[in-house]
């Protein structure tokens, strides 16, 4: 039995192809764009790097991003707050926190 050598950037770059197709039938079959929310607390850098490619790749496959960035003292109020917002947003379909 041999190995089998797989690329996980040309799995990656199907996968996002896929979901673009998916999101382009899902606007031409029933005018919905999906929406993806995603909530940054603090300014930890590597998070701010994450954060920003979730939002191109959101972009880039037709969907709509929010990004909504709150202080790192933001308090758990404040947080739920937002999240509870976002919940109740008809253009908001997933929430990354």
């Amino acid at each position: 039995m041999s190995a089998e050598l797989i690329s996980g950037k040309d799995i990656a770059a199907k996968l996002r192809e896929d979901v673009a197709s998916d999101v382009a039938r899902l606007k031409a079959d029933h005018g919905f764009t999906p929406g993806l929310a995603v909530v940054l607390v603090g300014e930890d850098p590597a998070s701010q790097i994450y954060v920003r490619n979730k939002g191109k790749m959101t972009e880039e496959a037709g969907m709509n991003s929010f990004t909504h960035r709150l202080a790192e003292d933001a308090s758990q109020a404040e947080v739920e707050a937002l999240l509870t917002s976002l919940n109740e947003d008809e253009a908001v379909d997933g929430i990354l926190l």
